[in-house]
C-alpha cells in the first residue's frame, strides 16, 4: 500500500526552443511505497516505451518491483550499468543510447532512472541526446540524490579534467521519491545525503538549519516523519532556486556552497574514493570558516555545523596532505571559474550566500589548518 507525504511543485513553464512551447513543470512526489504503485505508474507511463536504467547495487534491489508495476509495454529495454562515480562518464552514456536504439525506442519513449545521481545523472544526459531530446524521469534511491541530484535538470558525466564537465540542463518529467528505498542505504552513503540537507538551511532557511541540528538524532534514527519533512523542505528550497534561475545565471550557484572545494577534493582523492556528499561536507567547512574569517558568520553557527557532521558521521576537514595550492590547482578547471577566475560561494549570515572572487592563497590556507 503506498502512501504519499507531501508533493513540491517545480513551475518552470513553458520552453519556445526544443521543447515546442511544452510545460516544462514538473511534481516531486514523496511518499512509501511509491515504486509498486500500479496506478501511479500506468498515469506516469501511459503507453510509451521505457528505457529503464539502473546499476548493479540498486538493479537487483528495487529493478524486479519497479518493473512488475509497470503497465503493459510494447518496448522496454533494461539496462545495468556498472555502480560508481567513476564510471559517471561518456561510455556510459554510449551504452545507454546504444541499447535503446537497438530496441528502435522513439523520441516520445521515457528514460527513467533508477538509482543514485551517478545513475540519474546520465540517464538525463542520454535522454537530453537521444533524437534530440526524450522526456525522463527520476527514481532517487539515495538520500543525497533525493535532495539534490534528481531536482533541478543539471545531467552529464564527468572528465578526466574536472566533475561534471560535460552536459546538459535536461529537466525532467517527474521526480518519485519512495522513503522505503532509504531502508537499504549503507550508512556512509545515508550520512553523505544528509551533508546536502543541511546545506540548504545554511545557504536558504536558518529556521530549517536549526530544527536540522535538533532533530540530529532522529534523522540518525532514519524516522520517517522526520525524514519526509527534511526531505520536503530541502526539495522545495531547490524548487525555488530553480525556478528562480534555472540556468545558474545568478542565485543558483548558492546551491555551489561546500562544492567547489568538495569537487578538489573529489578530484585529487579520485572520484569515488570519497563520497561527493563527503567531499562536500568538508568543503562546507571550509567555506563556512571562510565566512567567519571574513566575520559575516557567526562562530558559534561553525561550531553546530561541525557538530552535526560529526554525529552523523561526516568529515569535517579536508584530506591530509591537500594544502591551500593544491586546492587551488583542482578548482581551476572547475566548471564555475568565470574568466580564469575561482568562484566561491561563501555566508554572508546564516541563510543567506554569497558569491565572491575575493578569497587568497593565505585564506584558504588558514582555515585548513584552523
Amino acid at each position: 500500500m503506498s502512501e504519499q507525504f507531501h508533493t513540491v511543485d517545480v513551475n518552470l513553464g513553458a520552453d519556445g526552443g526544443s521543447h515546442n512551447g511544452k510545460d516544462r513543470s514538473y511534481p516531486i512526489a514523496i511518499g512509501k511505497g511509491l515504486l509498486t504503485d500500479r496506478r501511479l505508474w500506468a498515469e506516469v507511463i501511459g503507453s510509451r516505451g521505457v528505457v529503464l536504467v539502473t546499476d548493479d547495487q540498486v538493479g537487483p534491489l528495487y529493478a524486479e518491483r519497479l518493473l512488475s508495476a509497470l503497465p503493459a509495454l510494447d518496448r522496454l529495454t533494461h539496462i545495468t550499468l556498472p555502480a560508481g562515480e567513476q564510471h559517471k562518464s561518456m561510455a556510459s552514456v554510449q551504452q545507454i543510447l546504444d541499447a535503446a536504439l537497438a530496441d528502435r525506442h522513439e523520441r516520445q519513449s521515457l528514460f527513467v532512472a533508477l538509482g543514485g545521481g551517478v545513475v540519474g545523472d546520465m540517464t538525463g544526459f542520454a535522454a537530453s541526446i537521444f533524437l534530440r531530446g526524450a522526456d525522463f524521469i527520476q527514481i532517487p534511491t539515495t538520500l543525497l540524490a533525493q535532495v539534490d541530484s534528481s531536482v533541478g535538470g543539471k545531467t552529464g558525466v564527468n572528465h578526466p579534467m574536472g566533475k561534471n564537465l560535460i552536459g546538459a540542463f535536461h529537466q525532467p518529467e517527474h521526480v518519485i521519491i519512495d522513503l522505503d528505498t532509504l531502508s537499504t542505504l549503507p550508512d556512509r552513503e545515508y550520512a553523505a545525503g544528509l551533508a546536502e540537507v543541511i546545506k540548504y538551511g545554511l545557504i536558504r532557511d536558518a529556521a530549517f538549519f536549526h530544527w536540522l541540528v535538533a532533530q540530529v538524532s532522529a534523522l540518525q534514527a532514519r524516522d520517517i516523519p522526520t525524514l519526509a519533512s527534511a526531505i520536503e523542505r530541502s526539495c522545495a528550497i531547490k524548487a525555488a532556486v530553480v525556478m528562480e534561475d534555472e540556468q545558474e545565471r545568478g542565485v543558483r550557484a548558492h546551491l555551489n556552497f561546500g562544492h567547489t572545494f568538495g569537487h578538489a577534493i573529489e578530484r585529487n582523492e579520485g572520484y569515488g574514493e570519497w563520497l561527493h556528499g563527503e567531499a562536500v561536507a568538508a568543503g562546507m567547512v571550509i567555506a563556512a570558516r571562510l565566512s567567519e574569517r571574513r566575520g559575516d558568520l557567526e562562530s558559534d553557527v561553525v561550531d553546530q555545523l561541525l557538530s552535526f557532521q560529526q554525529q552523523v558521521g561526516l568529515p569535517v576537514t579536508p584530506p591530509a596532505g591537500l594544502t591551500a595550492a593544491g586546492f587551488l590547482d583542482a578548482m581551476a578547471s572547475d566548471k564555475k571559474v568565470t574568466a580564469g577566475k575561482i568562484r566561491y560561494i561563501l555566508l554572508t549570515e546564516l541563510g543567506k550566500a554569497c558569491v565572491t572572487e575575493d578569497v587568497s592563497l593565505e585564506d584558504i590556507a588558514s582555515v585548513i589548518d584552523a
